[in-house]
């Protein structure tokens, strides 16, 4: 893990705490020596929160207006997007989680910007080749998950914020052992995956630094160290 030194204590946010990123990634980044907040909407994931490290924010995040997530986002140094529902409740929960919540928070990170207030870098979990994927809108919910990643990326990539987009390929639960970074379109496959313990490897590395990587960073497991990113 990258020296953290020189940013003892730094604060972080994480959305969408009790995902299963979340749950991995919140040990690593307290290992990091990052003070970790997970912001979740169920009171009862509170336990699981806690037993991670992580101080809870209780919130739910598709009735947090722009204002209110400058309000929340400008305590922080470093917040990260892993909140998604992904189609599993249906396409009108996907629209607004997945498009309409992150947009706002990104909203809220250009008006902290715009005022001159602290503007925390922000870490976008999003998945490989999000902003030129393309699906059947028949398929709604899938159709929801695949433009509402296309549209928070393209914003993040039309903005002046200090972001990062972390594109993980199809995700499993397996160990993680390395990474490889796919720096190429043409490397894409269909049968590409990477770990959730990788991506939540990955989340605490780069949280921890005082610089972030070029976005987007788009990664599988390999036999590479998560350090070299």
């Amino acid at each position: 893990m990258t020296d953290t030194t020189t940013n003892a204590r730094k604060k972080v946010l994480y959305i969408g705490g009790h995902g299963k990123v979340g749950l991995l990634a919140a040990p690593k980044l307290v290992d990091a020596n990052l003070d970790v907040h997970s912001l979740i909407r169920n009171p009862n994931q509170v336990p699981d929160i806690e037993a991670s490290g992580a101080t809870p924010v209780l919130h739910d995040l598709t009735e947090i207006s722009e204002e209110q997530w400058a309000e929340l986002l400008g305590d922080y140094d470093v917040v990260v997007w892993g909140a998604g529902n992904g189609g599993r409740a249906g396409a009108d929960v996907t629209w607004a989680v997945d498009r309409d919540a992150a947009l706002a928070s990104i909203a809220g990170l250009e008006k902290l910007a715009a005022a001159g207030k602290n503007t925390p870098a922000y870490i976008m979990i999003s998945y490989m080749g999000a902003t030129t994927n393309t699906t059947d809108p028949a398929d709604e919910k899938w159709y929801a998950y695949v433009e509402s990643k296309k549209a928070v990326d393209n914003k993040l990539n039309s903005t002046d914020l200090n972001y990062l987009i972390l594109g993980p390929a199809a995700l499993t639960e397996e160990p993680a052992q390395g990474i490889t970074a796919v720096t190429d379109n043409s490397q894409r496959t269909a049968d590409m995956k990477t770990s959730r313990e990788l991506v939540a490897e990955v989340v605490a590395e780069v949280a921890s630094r005082e610089t972030l990587p070029s976005s987007p960073l788009e990664f599988i497991d390999g036999d590479g160290s998560v350090q070299d990113i």
